[in-house]
């Protein structure tokens, strides 16, 4: 274990817990309060708040009488320098402070704790915990890697790594302030929703590299090479003026090795451990296996995701209320408007599921979608809230949402130039197992993302797949995930290089770079064209409500194109309802052109004498055949 110098930032709305003059001979010192704040009119009213200090856990805690706020016990445990204080915290209960008296045989404290007004949050996405759904597209980017808007933060004294833009796995300077400069570049894109992989501090060696977020060194506050906490929540607000919604990354499976806890853990049960249970197996299946051993369940759940990142116990009360507090702190702090969970079937599954439900239950309005990797579609859906098992083992994760991996490897195989016109069959077969999901439509769709390989890549760098690719992206049910770079057609680094080659910097988003891809000017004509492309069908999603919310009905691949149409649902009010028009897609995976029989479709056809190209804007009499070029796929909207 490492001994950690954490460095304290100002949190803006936070109030400062005030130290008083010690009574006694030897001054006593608390170190940490998390949270350090907290609300009234909640609908969870129990509040656990961790005291952190040398000694701590010897003081007797009294608290001030204050009206619909109860001190329910002081929690001590293995290390005396910790205290767990349970509240309960009553609806009768108004802003302002409370006071805490500590008594300690070494002298006396005394602490102020706030309890704030909460603010409104309205689901039109400025306000916070709007949710994100199936008429969002989802820009997923690295903040590490996106722009870099300030260099003076790029290495920060006290913190063990610097940036370093010529290795691909380290820091490269990115940060919220480079964000902040391009929200105008990403609503250009039709995005209607940001996903930023985790923000939390990540103080890890320079030797292990952490710029992706994933090892937290500190739950309660962004990593100051990104930013301050005011910086994020105004990063947030000022996304919110731009329509654009927020979706944190979190992680409760694991934390970076030098997290603050680990110098000192409160219980020896706070992690599981890693003599015991090594490393994690990775065996996903292993989580929803009816006939999965014991051993190599445990070997899954309780083993450290890397050597790096210690396995998080959520079967200890005290951190299991802890991780749920610190996301409520979260959405009521910085305002966002969904998560999306990490490692989601690596941790305790009650406990996940525990989770979901409190978040959900204190924000009916927001949204989560937990990360599965899962390569078939019944360990999926699994996964999602109200999957009954055939198993009849009763579990719910109580999640809305799932990151759809089964449909990624299909769109891959799909337009793969190699499968030629026996690929579209993959993305039928995939679709056609929806009935599993309870429901299909929640599920956070992709082409690629931090973790794999790009998608280009993954396609011979062919532009055309890519494109096809998109364009189902667009316009199959579900809610789309775009990784950043996507709409430059951003191929892998050399694969020698690791996860760094999947995460390449944005060219233009470090001053000094040779080009600005963030402008036309900058970009190749290559580039134009494949963000051209991108926009076109993205923007058009915007206002497309029969993709949100319409039907789908498809039709058996033949000759290398897959044909499917989004159309109302016979009951349905509005722009997508019966009266509204239908969306046709054709997907031509094959060498050669084809040529359609429209007959064939008339079910879904009936009555609609127009098509217009939702690409190129061009709009055509609906004829008894239809033209489609090779290795392309055309968007149209129905009209009559």
């Amino acid at each position: 274990m490492h001994l950690l110098t954490p460095l304290t930032v100002r949190l803006r709305l936070a109030l400062a817990l005030l130290l008083l003059a010690p009574l006694g001979a030897r001054a006593q010192a608390i170190d940490r309060v998390e949270p350090a704040s907290w609300w009234v009119g909640m609908e969870h009213p129990e509040l656990q708040v961790l005291v952190y200090g040398d000694d701590i856990g010897r003081a007797r805690v009294e608290m001030d009488p204050y009206p619909g706020v109860r001190l329910d016990g002081a929690t001590a445990v293995e290390s005396p320098n910790y205290l767990f204080l349970a509240l309960t915290v009553g609806e009768e209960a108004r802003p302002g402070a409370l006071t805490f008296r500590f008594r300690h045989p070494d002298g006396d404290l005394v602490r102020t704790y706030e309890l704030k007004a909460r603010e409104p949050m309205g689901p039109d996405g400025r306000g916070g915990a709007a949710g994100f759904t199936s008429a969002d597209v989802i820009y997923l980017m690295m903040p590490d890697r996106f722009a870099n808007g300030d260099v003076t933060n790029d290495s920060v004294a006290g913190l063990l790594e610097g940036a370093d833009r010529s290795d691909p796995n380290a820091r490269h300077g990115g940060d919220f302030a480079g964000v902040a400069e391009r929200l105008g570049y990403l609503d250009a894109l039709g995005l209607t929703a940001l996903w930023f992989t985790p923000v939390f501090e990540n103080d890890m060696t320079p030797e292990y590299g952490a710029y992706h977020g994933y090892a937290a060194t500190d739950m309660y506050k962004v990593d100051p090479r990104f930013g301050t906490n005011e910086e994020f929540v105004d990063l947030v607000a000022a996304a919110h003026d731009r329509g654009l919604k927020v979706i944190m990354d979190m992680i409760h499976n694991h934390v970076g090795d030098r997290h603050w806890w680990m110098a000192d853990p409160p219980t020896a049960d706070w992690v599981h451990s890693y003599e015991r249970y090594g490393q994690t197996n990775y065996a996903v299946a292993t989580a929803v296996d009816p006939y999965a051993s014991e051993v190599d369940h445990s070997g899954l759940v309780d083993g450290w995701f890397v050597a790096e990142m210690p396995d998080l116990n959520q079967d200890n009360e005290l951190l299991a209320q802890y991780l749920l507090q610190n996301t409520v702190w979260w959405i009521e702090t910085a305002r966002i408007d969904g998560i999306r969970m990490d490692t989601y079937p690596f941790p305790d599954k009650d406990y996940m599921a525990r989770w979901a439900e409190h978040v959900l239950a204190e924000y009916p309005d927001f949204n989560i979608v937990g990360e599965a990797w899962m390569y078939t579609v019944p360990h999926e859906a699994y996964w999602q809230r109200g999957f009954e098992a055939a198993s009849g083992d009763g579990y719910d994760s109580h999640i809305p949402s799932v990151t759809d991996f089964p449909l990624m490897y299909a769109f891959r195989d799909a337009v793969a130039p190699e499968n030629g016109e026996d690929g579209p069959e993959r993305l039928y077969l995939a679709l056609s197992q929806d009935l599993l999901y309870p429901e299909p439509e929640r599920l956070v769709t992709f082409l690629d993302n931090h973790d794999t390989v790009r998608f280009l890549s993954r396609v011979d760098e062919d532009d055309a797949a890519l494109k096809m690719a998109y364009a189902v992206l667009m316009t199959t049910r579900g809610i789309p995930q775009v990784y950043y770079g996507t709409e430059l057609g951003l191929a892998n680094l050399d694969p020698a290089l690791g996860d760094g080659s999947k995460r390449a910097d944005m060219m233009g988003g470090w001053p000094g770079d040779e080009r600005d891809a963030f402008t036309r000017a900058g970009r190749t004509d290559r580039e134009n064209e494949i963000l051209d492309y991108v926009t076109a069908l993205t923007t058009w999603r915007r206002t497309a409500d029969v993709v949100h919310h319409g039907q789908l009905t498809h039709f058996i691949p033949r000759d290398g194109v897959y044909v499917y149409v989004r159309h109302p649902a016979p009951d349905a009010d509005g722009p997508g309802g019966a009266a509204g028009g239908s969306v046709m897609v054709a997907v031509n995976a094959a060498a050669e052109a084809r040529t359609l029989d429209m007959a064939r479709f008339a079910e879904r056809l009936d009555g609609y004498t127009t098509a217009r190209d939702v690409v190129t804007r061009r709009s055509a009499p609906l004829g008894a055949t239809l033209d489609v070029p090779a290795r392309t796929a055309l968007v149209l909207e129905l009209s009559r």
